[in-house]
């Protein structure tokens, strides 16, 4: 089984030896920039954690205002989920560029 790397117009061979034709640059769906230069989906991710990081704080805050939480237990639940929503986005966006533009792509060949 020998794999190429699969740009433009480039045919694919498979074992099967069936070809296979590589959809053009064209063809493919392309990321949509903002105006700012960043990636759309990183915006929409980003919006959808300040949701998260924001229900989360309201949920907090109300514990603490029906006397589930006391003062000190509301600032504690307050870092923990800032320090949460932090570090889930910067895993979120790390994975997400690693996927954007890949740097190594495989040859296989048997």
């Amino acid at each position: 089984l020998r794999l190429a790397l699969c740009y433009e117009d480039q045919l694919l061979l498979c074992s099967a030896a069936l070809l296979f034709h590589c959809p053009s640059p064209t063809k493919q769906k392309k990321t949509t920039m903002a105006i700012s230069g960043i990636p759309g989906p990183v915006i929409t991710g980003t919006i959808g954690y300040l949701v998260l990081f924001a229900l989360l704080i309201a949920a907090v805050f109300g514990a603490r205002s029906i006397g589930y939480l006391n003062k000190d237990d509301a600032q504690i639940g307050n870092v923990v989920v800032t320090t949460a929503v932090i570090a889930m986005w910067l895993f979120w966006l790390c994975a997400w560029l690693h996927q954007w533009h890949p740097l190594i792509m495989p040859i296989y060949e048997g």
